[in-house]
């Protein structure tokens, strides 16, 4: 287990969004990325929660946005380096994301997130 402080791991997770490809970004609607600096349920290292894009229609509107938590503890938990917590924040900050899109479980393991 490695220990990174909140401060570190929040700018981790910062710098996972912010190497997003932008037109990615341009996409994300409605979608607040937060970081909850326990182990969160069933040892998840993130979890989505919210209304996919693949699922909004035309009635989607004053709904509160979409959250996608990733889990300091947990993700800490499974890393050996500072570089693996790095590397680890980055795979499962896409792997939500890939959620807010519409992408299920299954596939993200195909695609190696």
């Amino acid at each position: 287990m490695v220990e990174v402080d909140p401060e570190r791991f929040e700018a981790m997770v910062s710098e996972a969004l912010d190497g997003l490809p932008a037109e990615l970004g341009e996409i994300m609607s409605n979608v607040a990325v937060t970081v909850e600096h326990g182990t969160g349920p069933a040892g998840l290292l993130g979890l989505y929660r919210g209304i996919p894009l693949t699922r909004r229609t035309t009635s989607y509107a004053g709904v509160l946005p979409d959250r996608i938590t990733i889990y300091r503890r947990a993700i800490c938990a499974v890393c050996h380096s500072d570089e693996e917590v790095v590397e680890q924040v980055r795979r499962t900050v896409v792997h939500e994301i890939g959620h807010h899109f519409g992408i299920g479980d299954a596939r993200l393991r195909e695609l190696g997130w």
